[in-house]
């Protein structure tokens, strides 16, 4: 993008009046032009495609795919968009999950104008930004974030493979796996498999004993 061209920006909400007010937000404002809109997530991923704006404003409880899930298909094919949560939810799971998706920055629709405005630029320089409240909440997150396991510690593992065994060494079951990771409880269980099964161990007691014997916990 030259300096004249605009800032190109995709919409992504289930509702249409939530959409009909950014476009007006935004149409009102010089070099940022809504290129495009889509009501759920696989909408958002078709859009992309087409479209390749330069940010995507998305939100997350949506049917037939949720933003998360959109996020992570959409910057596997154009690492480059900026994905901008714009969402009601602001629990631990929906905000971590949005971050790991490769989200840049994460608002809350209680947002002002100002605010939603300035979070485009800063996403469109490429950098972070989230609503105080998301803000502590990382913060918090990062300063208590358990070690992650090295790849050279289980070469074979995948990174998603060894961040779901960061999470069997906490404690935490499959369903809450599946929760935190937001993927089904089947998928949870097919990683496990594969881990016990890389591992060389039978359960996952005899995993978290490999892991703390690569140093950790």
């Amino acid at each position: 993008m030259t300096v004249n061209e605009p800032l190109t920006i995709l919409l992504v909400d289930d509702h249409p009046l939530v959409r009909n007010g950014l476009r007006a937000l935004l149409s009102s404002v010089p070099n940022l032009q809504v290129v495009g809109e889509a009501a759920n997530g696989k909408e958002a991923i078709t859009q992309a495609a087409t479209l390749r704006p330069s940010i995507i404003l998305m939100d997350l409880h949506m049917p037939e795919m949720n933003g998360i899930e959109a996020t992570r298909h959409i910057l596997q094919v154009n690492p480059h968009i900026g994905i901008l949560v714009l969402t009601m939810l602001e629990d631990d799971a929906s905000v971590f999950a949005a971050m790991r998706a490769g989200a840049r920055g994460y608002l809350l629709k209680g947002a002002d104008q100002t605010e939603v405005l300035r979070a485009i630029g800063v996403v469109a320089h490429g950098e972070a930004i989230f609503s105080p409240p998301i803000a502590r909440r990382l913060m918090q997150y990062f300063a208590n974030m358990q070690p992650i396991i090295p790849a050279s510690s289980f070469p074979d593992l995948t990174e998603r493979e060894r961040e779901i065994l960061v999470l069997i060494t906490m404690g935490k079951s499959n369903a809450e796996i599946a929760e935190e990771l937001v993927l089904s409880p089947k998928t949870v269980s097919n990683h496990v498999s594969n881990i016990l099964s890389k591992l060389q161990v039978v359960d996952r007691a005899q995993a978290i004993l490999r892991a703390r014997q690569a140093g950790l916990g």
